[in-house]
């Protein structure tokens, strides 16, 4: 069950999906469940390493949470040669790598029309995987601009308005104040709306 979970929320990460899920604990003396479900707790994803809840419902109430691992195998982007601040992203500056992007390419760009003509924001070292905080891209949210909010999960999606409160480009983390005023953080998307979650 936890396996089917992490594999659906998963489904849209760019690679080939591995899950580990942790033995439980056979002496846990939790009471038999005749109705299980798994769900995933607040602020974590199905993403490196993370953790699921396991909720029985009947006939006697009880959570347990379970590790797990999540590895998004797939090639990311690597400096080829080190970058200056201000260096125009060539096309012979980057390497690609396979490997874990949930791990080892945490945040790498994996293509390359992302990087090559942006200029670096700060130096950085040959090898280094290259994330899009490295690079000065054009913003797609400024502050002070309205924003639509989504919020996706397993079967669910919340849409919302709120305020942008710094500039970001696409993939940067964006802050947004909803009416509310609770403020959150989300990824810039190229259509100017800022995703939260996965």
């Amino acid at each position: 069950m936890v396996e089917r979970l992490l594999a659906e929320q998963a489904i849209n990460a760019a690679g080939a999906i591995r899950i580990e899920v942790a033995d439980i604990d056979p002496d846990n003396h939790l009471p038999a469940c005749e109705r299980l479900a798994a769900f995933m707790p607040r602020g974590r994803r199905a993403w490196g390493r993370t953790s699921v809840g396991v909720r029985c419902g009947a006939p006697v109430p009880w959570t347990i949470y379970v590790s797990a691992r999540v590895r998004v195998l797939g090639d990311y982007l690597v400096l080829a040669r080190p970058l200056r601040p201000g260096q125009l992203v060539a096309p012979e500056d980057l390497v690609r790598r396979h490997g874990d992007l949930a791990d080892d390419g945490a945040g790498a760009l994996i293509d390359a029309t992302q990087a090559i003509g942006h200029p670096a924001r700060v130096a950085v070292a040959a090898g280094r995987p290259l994330t899009r905080d490295m690079l000065r891209v054009p913003p797609v949210v400024k502050r002070g601009d309205p924003v639509r909010v989504v919020s996706e999960g397993g079967g669910f999606r919340v849409a919302n308005q709120g305020r942008a409160l710094n500039d970001a480009g696409e993939g940067q983390v964006v802050r947004v104040r909803l009416p509310s005023g609770k403020v959150l953080s989300g990824t810039a998307r190229p259509d100017g709306a800022v995703s939260i979650g996965r």
